[in-house]
């Protein structure tokens, strides 16, 4: 699977500065990516302590589409979106209107659907490390985003294209925010909230490691 910067509409990215005056998503004081990135502890081998599985061959990979539902179409949401009868490509991003039409937006993002398919699936998913929160050494908890900068540079994704992180009570992941990381565990369709963004999975993970 090649990581990439996730593919987003041009009208989208009209919302930016809405997104900055009304999200910031707690994330105004993003760092550069770490150049290491490790969670331990790990058996020698290669096998995550206190698990079953390995990291090669016991998780399938996954895609970021496969996380939304095949008849849930953003764009098409997208194109119902208008103030006063004007349109999401006609107001300009210092417009008020972009302002309530963020809202709109963010609404129909929190109500993003989910695949309850996956519920209990053993996957590998690549993304990019946002802390749940900042100033720690080692994290027990994280988001996994599909593009690199979700925090005030470009609109945060649906809460189907967030995924929460969690690791064993033992286990820690040292890293920066924004490392591009593969993650392996059992994913979980669940709910989770924070000041940070909301995310509509939730992985428990058993091995994290640089990408590629």
């Amino acid at each position: 699977m090649k990581l990439n910067v996730y593919q987003q509409t041009s009208r989208t990215r009209l919302l930016v500065t809405a997104v900055i005056v009304s999200m910031t998503l707690g994330l105004t004081a993003c760092g550069e990516a770490s150049d290491e990135s490790a969670v331990g502890p790990a058996s020698a081998d290669g096998q995550n302590a206190g698990t079953g599985y390995r990291d090669a061959g016991d998780f399938s990979e996954l895609d970021w589409d496969a996380l939304i539902p095949a008849d849930w179409d953003p764009d098409r949401l997208l194109d119902g979106l208008s103030v006063d009868g004007v349109s999401l490509d006609d107001i300009p991003d210092e417009d008020p209107r972009a302002e309530v039409i963020m809202g709109r937006l963010m609404a129909l993002w929190q109500q993003a659907p989910v695949v309850a398919a996956l519920d209990g699936k053993p996957v590998k998913l690549a993304g990019f490390v946002v802390p749940v929160e900042f100033g720690l050494d080692a994290m027990r908890e994280f988001l996994l985003v599909p593009y690199y900068g979700a925090c005030i540079h470009v609109p945060p994704p649906p809460v189907n294209q967030i995924v929460h992180v969690t690791l064993a009570e033992d286990e820690a992941y040292r890293g920066g925010v924004f490392d591009a990381v593969w993650v392996s565990g059992i994913l979980r369709v669940e709910r989770f909230s924070s000041e940070i963004a909301d995310a509509g999975y939730r992985l428990e993970a058993v091995g994290v490691t640089p990408y590629p």
